[in-house]
């Protein structure tokens, strides 16, 4: 299951390799998505380094795991390079994303080992975690449900509605942190649908919430350990406050960074190619 947590200089020389490694990706498979994969790059390294969850890479459907779903999958190709290090499947693999044979392709599904859900068509990821959270407390089992999703995935009303279900069911068990990085698919999530205020938003549906600056791996993994044993009775949301395309400048500053593609020069010069 889990091992024990990183110290926050640790986890962030992690998350810039994890980072690294995920621009590589790119590089060989232009159709995935990297601005939004690269938001989340501290969040998924906390989650798997920082003593956060309980998982088994030699079984990863162990009845003792936490269940994490990603219901943003198309912004969590970062994840690939963490699951292969973790031992989930070998790192050989990570060469060949999106090519004919390979199990990793440009939006994950459960046939990888580590993803618990289909992730093609956003809004599902809160539903289908509020009901495991749910199954698990009628079932007596003391393990956590964790999702995350995107801010522009909030546009979506069946989140809402999982929402309102999982303060009706007070699932203490269930945290969703939300990849707050300001932008959607086509514009800044403001020009949109705007969500601010989003914190007083899940408040008034009885959710207990925290913001936190989401490319601070100390700050991160304290606030969502903190969250994850509140003993608020019922549901708990994160907001981790991002920066779409972080690292890559012409990305960060772009609008319309979710759709962009980078080329393989161009990653080669802002990374100092492959390692």
């Amino acid at each position: 299951m889990s091992e024990p947590k990183l110290n926050a200089e640790d986890l962030q020389k992690l998350a810039d390799r994890f980072r690294k490694e995920t621009l590589h990706i790119h590089a060989a498979a232009a159709e995935t998505r990297v601005a939004s994969s690269l938001s989340a790059v501290e969040l998924y390294t906390c989650l798997f380094y920082g003593g956060l969850l309980r998982y088994n890479p030699s079984n990863p459907r162990d009845p003792e795991r936490d269940r994490f779903i990603v219901s943003k999958g198309h912004g969590s190709i970062s994840l690939y390079p963490i699951l292969a290090d973790r031992g989930f499947f070998p790192k050989e693999e990570l060469a060949k994303v999106c090519q004919s044979g390979s199990f990793l392709g440009g939006i994950p599904d459960p046939v990888i080992p580590g993803y618990e859900t289909v992730n093609g068509s956003l809004g599902h990821g809160p539903g289908v975690g509020s009901g495991m959270a749910l199954a698990l407390k009628r079932k007596g089992i003391d393990r956590k449900v964790v999702v995350v999703t995107g801010d522009g995935e909030l546009h979506e009303g069946a989140v809402w509605e999982a929402f309102l279900f999982a303060a009706q069911h007070k699932l203490d068990n269930l945290t969703l942190i939300v990849d707050n990085n300001a932008r959607c698919m086509m514009n800044d999530t403001q020009n949109v649908v705007g969500l601010a205020p989003l914190a007083d938003k899940f408040r008034a549906f009885n959710w207990y919430v925290e913001e936190v600056d989401g490319h601070d791996t100390g700050a991160l993994c304290e606030v969502i350990g903190r969250v994850m044993a509140s003993d608020f009775n019922g549901p708990r949301a994160i907001i981790s406050n991002t920066i779409k395309g972080k690292g890559v400048p012409s990305l960060e500053e772009d609008p319309l960074c979710h759709i962009r593609t980078l080329t393989a020069e161009y990653i080669q010069e802002i990374t100092g190619g492959v390692e």
